[in-house]
Formats: structure tokens, sequence, C-alpha cells
């Protein structure tokens, strides 16, 4: 059974399993499709950069994704293929790598991008082709209509709406007074925008905003900017040095008293909870799209999502303790394809001619149930401003967990239209 198709920057080209040009040949259930030419989907992988870790567990997650759907017959009674390219977490070879694919490599559509400034920088080109581009980010980029009718985010939750959710906890229980760190770029500046706008309509105040930028390695000289009269920091930091930033953020505080913490799971992503040097998050919180560590009450969806991407109860690689997932923006993956999945089929998709029709079928899409196609939760769907609203998660910190403490609405994430795609041409 096909596992995806991989295209190296060296163009060496693999299909896990297999010889691409017999792919088709192991499906013997598709021929009473239209067509058994595989349907190939491009991805937009973070493979190497500051989105390394992502990429490695996105590229997991798409696999195991495409498995499960190619056994059940595929697309449109069609198989499909997922072809894998290196973005390098950089704007400017992502739109290269969109290029590559969409043209070179004859992908009906491309998709899981997750990091802001690439997004931000390989939407133009989605346009340019006229090929649907699906992103597995979180910017506010998308609802806000920066981008274009060709980009769409159904599979994840955005920045604002996440914070514009969280922010009633964080003020109601941990604290007014709040000095926020962040990473310099469009990611952290929706954090900066949005967070500081919601906690200042819950009668908090953001006394001071750290940026930092997202490949620095070393932070300590950052935290003296931290006002004394601070009641809660609240942090979210991405790439490889996460581990060093709440590291060092501990050492600062030592065993004294400190502000309260709330932090975006981005600062621990990928990273052990138990890892020397951060017995002092214990009792402060995070946010979690999806939690990390299997909850009480996890659905059977949940159960079976866990076993198909290899991650045990605690988070980790299924014979892999220290090989932490980034439990809570991947399955946004997994998610978009079922998406996809769902809109080519509605729109009877039969080839390139058919991406605009792709568009519109889900843009008429309303929103999805929870299942085994959207384990992390039932979501609205926003056809209008292309953008995904689920539920979201606060977790605690108790005895080297992280324990549900409060789950916050679809509703309680929703927020005005800022722009209607669908008026736009294509």
């Amino acid at each position: 059974m096909t596992k995806g198709l991989t295209l190296t920057p060296t163009r060496r080209t693999v299909l896990a399993g297999m010889g691409a040009a017999t792919a088709a040949s192991f499906f013997p259930g598709y021929t009473n499709a239209q067509s058994s030419e595989p349907i190939r989907l491009g991805f937009q992988l973070h493979r190497t950069g500051i989105g390394a870790a992502y990429g490695r567990w996105y590229e997991r997650t798409a696999t195991a994704a495409l498995a499960r759907m190619n056994a059940a017959g595929g697309i449109g009674g069609r198989p499909v293929e997922i072809l894998f390219e290196d973005d390098g977490t950089d704007p400017a070879r992502g739109a290269e790598v969109f290029g590559k694919l969409a043209t070179q490599s004859n992908c009906d559509l491309v998709f899981g991008a997750l990091f802001s400034h690439v997004v931000i920088g390989t939407a133009p080109r989605a346009a340019e082709l006229k090929v649907p581009y699906l992103v597995c980010s979180e910017g506010h980029h998308v609802a806000s209509g920066m981008l274009n009718r060709w980009t769409l985010q159904p599979g994840i939750t955005d920045v604002k709406s996440q914070v514009q959710a969280m922010a009633p906890f964080v003020t109601s229980n941990l604290g007014k007074k709040v000095t926020m760190i962040f990473p310099d770029f469009a990611f952290g500046h929706d954090h900066r925008d949005y967070f500081t706008a919601a906690c200042t309509a819950q009668g908090g105040e953001v006394i001071a905003q750290i940026a930092i930028p997202p490949t620095e390695t070393s932070f300590t000289r950052y935290f003296p900017q931290i006002p004394a009269e601070t009641e809660v920091i609240y942090h979210v930091m991405v790439g490889p040095a996460v581990l060093t930033f709440v590291k060092e953020l501990g050492e600062f505080y030592g065993s004294g008293a400190r502000p309260q913490l709330f932090g975006f799971i981005d600062s621990l992503e990928a990273v052990d909870i138990n890892s020397a040097g951060l017995e002092f998050l214990d009792g402060s919180h995070f946010w979690e799209a999806h939690p990390r560590y299997k909850q009480a009450d996890a659905s059977e969806a949940e159960t079976a999502y866990r076993a198909a991407v290899g991650v045990d109860d605690n988070g980790a690689s299924v014979g892999d303790a220290a090989d932490v997932a980034t439990y809570s923006h991947m399955f946004s993956v997994w998610e978009t394809l079922s998406v996809i999945k769902a809109g080519m089929e509605a729109a009877g998709y039969t080839g390139a001619a058919d991406r605009q029709k792709l568009v519109e079928a889900i843009e008429a899409m309303t929103g999805f149930e929870e299942g085994e196609d959207h384990p992390q939760g039932a979501k609205t769907f926003n056809g209008k401003t292309h953008q995904a609203f689920g539920i979201q998660n606060i977790t605690k910190v108790e005895g080297g967990r992280l324990v549900v403490a409060h789950t916050a609405s679809v509703e309680d994430g929703m927020y005005p239209d800022e722009v209607d795609y669908t008026s736009q041409n294509f």
C-alpha cells in the first residue's frame, strides 16, 4: 500500500513500499473510477529550517492519513499520492517549491505549510498559477483578507480565534497585568495584536511586549525587560531553541516568587515537559488545540488517530518516549486531507480543469463533525473567510502531565468577517 511519494531537492523520488509507475495497479478497487490515474497532492514541507520539528511530524501524519485514505478507496475511486518537497521554512523557497509541485510535478493542489511567513510568501504564487493552496498554519493572514481566493485554512483555527477564546480564562484566573513574549515575525505579531485586544476587552492590560527573533538561541538577556508588576507571563516561542527558552525562563526566576505562566504549547512542542530544568512549570497553564496527553474522556476517534500516527498516551512516538510529537498542530494535516477528499468528491473533481470547482465546493462547506476524519473536534467552516473555527483547550501541568482544565467552545473563538473571498474573482 502506498505511503506517499517523496521528492527531495536532489530529485531522488521514492514511493514508500513500491515504484511510482506501478502505484495504481496496487489498488484493484479503483477500476470503477472515471480514471485510474492517481490524484497527486503536493505537500510544502518544513523538513529543514526552524520548522523542522513540525515538518517531521507533519510528514508522518500525512503519510498515515494517506494510507488510511487509500485503504478506504482513495478520492472518488482514485488512488492518491503525496509528493513532499522541503521549503526550508523559508518564504522565497516556499514559493519556488509551490511552483515546482504545481507545474513540474503536475500536482492537483498543494497543502501542508505551517509557518506564517512561508504561507504569506507563497500565497501570491498560488493565485498566479490558479492552484488551490490549503495551509495548515495558524496565522490570521487567511481570514484577515491578506491573501487570495486560492488559499484556504480549513483544518485548523487561527491565532485571533485562539486568543479570543483564551483571554477570559487568563484574566479571570491568572491575573490582569500581562507581559507577552513572542517571536518577532508574522505569527508572533498576530499574538501580540490579537491577544492585546482580547485582554483589554476582558478588563486586563498588556503592560509589556517582548519580541524575540525566531532564530535566537539564548534568551536570558530579554527577561530583565519583564516589569516587576507583571502578574502573568504570556509566552509563545517557536524554533529549535524552545527548550532553552523555557529552561532559561525558569533559571531567571529561580525558586523565588514569579508571575503566573500562561504559554502556548508552541513553546514546548516536541519537548518532553519532564525534561530536567522544567520542574518550575508545574502548576502553569498552556493552550493546546489537541491535548498531547490522552485525556480520560478521549473519544474513539482520538484513540484511532493516535494509533494511526504512532503516538502513545503521553504524546510521544510509540517505542521511543524521547521522540515527542508536535501533537497540538499536526492534526491539521490529517483533517485538511479529509477536507480535500470531501471537496474533490463534492466537486466531481477529474483534473486540473476542476480546480476552481474544488475551491467553490470547499467554500460551500459549513462545518465538520468530530470523528475519524476530524479527531481534534467538531468545527465550523466559514466559506467567505476560508477559515475553520474549533474548540480550544487550556491544560495545566500536574505531576508531569498536561491535564485539560478548560475547554472553550467553537463559539468562544468566532469573530465578525473581515473579508468575503467568494466575492473575489479567481
